[in-house]
């Protein structure tokens, strides 16, 4: 590989971590990192109009995450078969893996709120994943 190719590589495989970094700060309270068992205390405190917020943070951390892992998914698609085996192709299998590991993590908790949400009689419409 040239210089100039392995400079645009970590460059793009740069600017995809600086966008990812970037969309968790956009997602509001969504926390992949909050323990299950806390999350399920908190919603049992909250009211209908919290939960729904509560759950609509988690659904926008979990839809920007999934337009992240779309973009990923394309890059590794268009990868060349000979370069599949590549430091570039397994970087960025790695980052889609972690990249399903935080959606997963995400879901789990937005499970949560949504079933409380929807216990308690509260209006569900728009929360669909």
């Amino acid at each position: 590989m040239n210089t100039a190719v392995r400079i645009g590589l970590c460059l793009l495989i740069s600017g995809f971590l600086l966008s990812v970094a970037g969309c968790s700060k956009k997602t509001g309270s969504a926390s992949e990192t909050i323990p299950v068992a806390d999350v399920q205390a908190e919603a049992g405190k909250m009211n209908v109009e919290q939960l729904k917020a509560k759950a609509m943070d988690y659904k926008n951390a979990i839809v920007a995450k999934k337009a992240d892992i779309e973009k990923l998914a394309a890059k590794i698609k268009a990868i060349p078969v000979t370069e599949q085996m590549g430091t570039e192709a397994k970087a960025l299998q790695t980052d889609l893996a972690n990249l399903n590991k935080s959606v997963a993590a995400l879901t789990e908790r937005f499970q949560v709120y949504y079933n409380k949400l929807k216990e308690m009689g509260g209006d569900v419409s728009g929360l669909a994943l």
